[in-house]
């Protein structure tokens, strides 16, 4: 498995390591400003690393320790290690590993996101399996990051989904887009396609625009921009798509769009 670029360096602590634990996770962190530094507490973003090569938590450890408001809480090297790493470190962030031989990431990012007042999961993959990021991004990770993305842009990752953000780059939401149409072009009528209309059938023409602009991949500032709203508007729409559709996330609102074909 690739390392993440960039870093190098001794192990900060063995496979399923809980340094750091503390008692109890904060409340939701929803209402931070996109792209701001985290949690609206005074305290550091807690992460949890769950990934089966040592390299990469080496590496990860590195890069997002050396951030003064994000705190690596602990370690997992299996999905089946999470649940125990969680409830020990009581994190706001796990970075998810897809491949993983006992228990995968999917799998586990599926379980996490079913309990109760669960942490935000952004996935790490290298991309090559456009179902398997379908797939963990339906179960309500908040975002995706590739192995070799830059130190710089995994720290503003890790704080755009503690700050209920996703993380999906224009490049790649637009390889998800094409992906989700290609599933979609197969003659005869399509049930996800129907489903998805008539879950985004009850929604206003304004938050139907701002469902749209969130599966082109829009942050909530560039929204504003485009819809002529309020940071804080473009907040309260999302929260009350949220509630309407019954999902999780902004990523699942995004997927939901693309499956109804609307961008």
């Amino acid at each position: 498995m690739a390392a993440v670029a960039g870093v190098t360096g001794p192990l900060p602590g063995g496979p399923g390591a809980t340094s750091g634990s503390a008692p109890g996770r904060p409340g939701s962190t929803s209402g931070s400003a996109p792209g701001g530094p985290g949690p609206t507490s005074d305290r550091p973003v807690r992460v949890l690393i769950v990934d089966d090569d040592a390299l990469v938590r080496a590496g990860l450890s590195m890069i997002l320790g050396g951030v003064p408001d994000l705190l690596v809480v602990g370690e997992a090297a299996d999905g089946t290690e999470v649940p125990a790493a969680v409830a020990a470190c009581a994190p706001d962030v796990v970075l998810m590993d897809i491949r993983m031989p006992r228990l995968d990431g999917l799998a586990a990012t599926e379980a996490l996101r079913a309990s109760p007042d669960p942490p935000e999961v952004l996935v790490l993959t290298t991309f090559d399996a456009d179902e398997q990021v379908l797939r963990a991004l339906r179960a309500g990770a908040g975002g995706f990051l590739l192995k070799d993305t830059p130190p710089a842009e995994i720290v503003r990752a890790v704080h755009r989904v503690a700050a209920g953000e996703a993380t999906l780059s224009p490049v790649v939401t637009r390889r998800l887009i094409d992906h989700v149409t290609a599933q979609g072009a197969v003659g005869g009528p399509d049930p996800r396609r129907e489903r998805a209309l008539r879950q985004l059938a009850g929604l206003s023409d304004r938050e139907r625009e701002v469902a749209v602009a969130l599966g082109q991949g829009r942050t909530n500032a560039e929204i504003a921009t485009e819809l002529f709203m309020s940071v804080a508007t473009v907040k309260a729409y999302v929260s009350r798509l949220l509630v309407k559709l019954e999902l999780n996330n902004r990523v699942q609102v995004a997927l939901l769009v693309h499956d109804a074909g609307l961008v």
